[in-house]
């Protein structure tokens, strides 16, 4: 690179605009895809995007955290364990985002502690504020030229107003304050509409944007959630008493399909109130703007359904159901299906069912597929056993993750090899057949309780067998995937295994791990199980090969 093209790419580095989103009213409002809908319409308005999510948490990632409190740990590439809003950033740009677009408290504090041990702040006295939230400015910046982008988008998780925000809060003030033409504020806010009362409110909102305001930041947009639009009344409300231009309130009603955001986002406006008021050039909207239409029109006009069992163990949460537990496979099985012509209806079934009336595995029968995704722990696993058995028995198609491959070859040592005790050490670790044992670089680990962000994590390369189920799937020799576990097939057993009819149709390059176990088709339409996680690299314009090999047979299923 010549000075003159240095000289180039640092000028646009400094000119480059960041865009922070927050949260008011309540949680769970869609700040993770307001902020990817409004990295995508950048996008493919020919910026260059890339997103952070800033979680304020205490944790280092979000590994040790209950995915039925917070939602599904999303993999990166580098093995990075994060927020599930991680993988709607990566499935919304179409991008592989590694670590340094993922921040928590802990992180940052860490850093920052990290820094003072080795005399970095030249005997300062390391306070609070600044440093803190210089330092999460400095990691924003680190994202900024990873990622050589001219727009970054930075969710602060949570909602404002409470503590765990401020030190994020300040640092957005704080950058703000440098540089006041290149930092954007986004507040995405409910408005209820309470049922005895049949009338959208505003208070709420109005109440969050003046707390915002206390932390020193007045929002440049409001994008107003809500079960309806917004009629004019309520926007000329949201403006007046929250300071923004009328048409800087964007209406975001809910809608069937979080892929029709984007679309939603255009007719309101929004990238070009973005553009102009930042003062970025922008193109119009390019051929990857039509194809998302293209791709989001498929969620509304499928005729088929495909019937699909979800069966696991992180459903319950009180008196609901949490499917965040599983968001990656949900989507995954969705791009599939809607690019076959077809519109996937899960049924989340909780294992431990089939544990108290065994008779219930007959209502298995009536379904396209099973999918048994990836966990941890003991509880549940006879019972997914069990429906594992029932799959194989009845010829129906058969897709399992991680954990559900495991159980899968746990369930073939079984009732084929006839090992009644097979077993994995994570269950059981007095086994005399443990056909899953622990990997050896973990034993270590686990014994001095090493936990967190210790597990064999991120891409890894696998090997293909010609003429299998696998191969016929991705279609070539050689694949990357994304890995989250401590246990693998027990190579002792594989030989066995293989001469009693499951094939490992993937393996790791030095032929040591088995990373996928099948059953030809001859034998089945469809019975197969990854050691990785296929579902983080589903995007909605390149589905994943697995899930649509998987959704094929589905479909031949459902018309036979």
């Amino acid at each position: 690179m010549d000075k003159t093209q240095k000289q180039d790419k640092e000028n646009e580095l400094s000119n480059c605009k960041y865009i922070f989103v927050m949260g008011g009213v309540i949680s769970g409002v869609g700040k993770g895809v307001a902020a990817s809908s409004m990295a995508r319409i950048l996008s493919d308005r020919g910026q260059s995007v890339t997103s952070i999510k800033i979680d304020p948490y205490i944790n280092l990632d979000a590994g040790t955290m209950n995915p039925t409190e917070h939602g599904e740990v999303f993999v990166l590439d580098d093995g990075y364990e994060t927020d599930q809003d991680m993988g709607n950033y990566e499935r919304f740009l179409g991008v592989d985002l590694s670590s340094i677009n993922y921040m928590t408290t802990g992180r940052v504090y860490q850093s920052v502690i990290d820094r003072e041990r080795n005399l970095e702040y030249g005997g300062a006295c390391v306070q609070v504020v600044p440093h803190i939230p210089l330092e999460v400015i400095n990691r924003i910046h680190k994202a900024r030229d990873n990622a050589k982008a001219n727009v970054v988008i930075i969710e602060i998780g949570g909602t404002v107003g409470e503590y765990e925000n401020i030190l994020f809060l300040e640092a957005a003030r704080m950058m703000k304050l440098k540089e006041p033409n290149s930092v954007f504020f986004a507040i995405v806010s409910y408005l209820p509409v309470p049922g005895n009362v049949g009338e959208m409110k505003t208070k709420p909102t109005q109440h969050a944007v003046r707390t915002l305001n206390s932390s020193g930041i007045q929002p440049d947009i409001i994008i107003a959630r809500s079960k309806m639009p917004l009629d004019a009344k309520r926007k000329e409300k949201l403006s007046m008493f929250c300071n923004v231009p009328i048409d800087r309130v964007i209406s975001a009603p809910d809608v069937s399909s979080i892929y029709d955001i984007p679309i939603n986002f255009e007719r309101e406006g929004l990238s070009n109130i973005i553009c102009e008021s930042m003062g970025m050039k922008c193109s119009i909207p390019n051929e990857n703007a039509k194809k998302w239409e293209k791709f989001a029109k498929l969620a509304h006009n499928q005729k088929k359904e495909l019937n699909i069992a979800v069966v696991g163990k992180y459903f319950a949460t009180g008196d609901f159901t949490l499917s965040d537990s599983y968001l990656s496979v949900i989507e995954a099985i969705k791009y599939s299906s809607y690019y076959q012509g077809a519109k996937p209806n899960l049924t989340w079934i909780s294992s431990t069912d089939f544990e108290k009336d065994p008779s219930k595995l007959k209502e298995l029968s009536k379904f396209d597929g099973l999918i048994v995704p990836g966990g941890f722990g003991t509880r549940g696993i006879e019972g997914i056993l069990m429906a594992i058995e029932y799959a194989r028995k009845n010829k129906i198609p058969y897709f399992g993750l991680c954990y559900g491959m495991q159980l899968m070859v746990i369930e073939y040592a079984r009732n084929i090899l006839k090992l009644k005790d097979a077993n994995t050490k994570e269950v059981n670790p007095s086994s005399k057949n443990l056909v899953i044992d622990v990997m050896e670089d973990q034993r270590e680990k686990i014994e001095n309780k090493k936990m967190g962000g210790s597990m064999r994590l991120g891409a890894y390369p696998a090997k293909l067998k010609k003429g299998t189920v696998a191969y016929n799937a991705y279609k070539t020799e050689n694949i990357s995937e994304r890995h989250r576990h401590r246990y693998e097939v027990n190579n002792a057993y594989k030989e066995a295994l293989e001469k009693a009819g499951l094939v490992f149709s993937g393996m790791s390059p030095d032929g040591k791990l088995c990373e996928i176990a099948e059953l030809p088709t001859k034998d089945h339409p469809f019975f197969l199980g990854t050691q990785f996680h296929p579902e983080f690299k589903g995007r909605p314009l390149s589905p994943h090969p697995l899930f649509t090999a998987f959704a094929k047979a589905c479909l031949k299923k459902k018309n036979k």
